[in-house]
């Protein structure tokens, strides 16, 4: 008998990084009068954390 093929690794999402990237940024920039600006740097942060782990998964195959 051949033995069963093992299950594959488990994959990990960025989703939540990129959530919390905003929020912060949202968060910080309102408390420093500038929310639009918080948002796009929280955005810039968390899409750098998402790509992290993408290529970090890429290689892991």
């Amino acid at each position: 008998m051949t033995d069963p093929a093992p299950p594959p690794p488990p994959r990990r999402a960025g989703g939540v990084l990129l959530a919390a990237g905003i929020l912060g940024g949202v968060v910080i920039g309102s408390v420093l009068g500038q929310p639009s600006i918080g948002f796009l740097a929280g955005l810039g942060v968390g899409l750098a954390a998402v790509a992290l782990i993408w290529v970090g998964e890429r290689r892991r195959r």
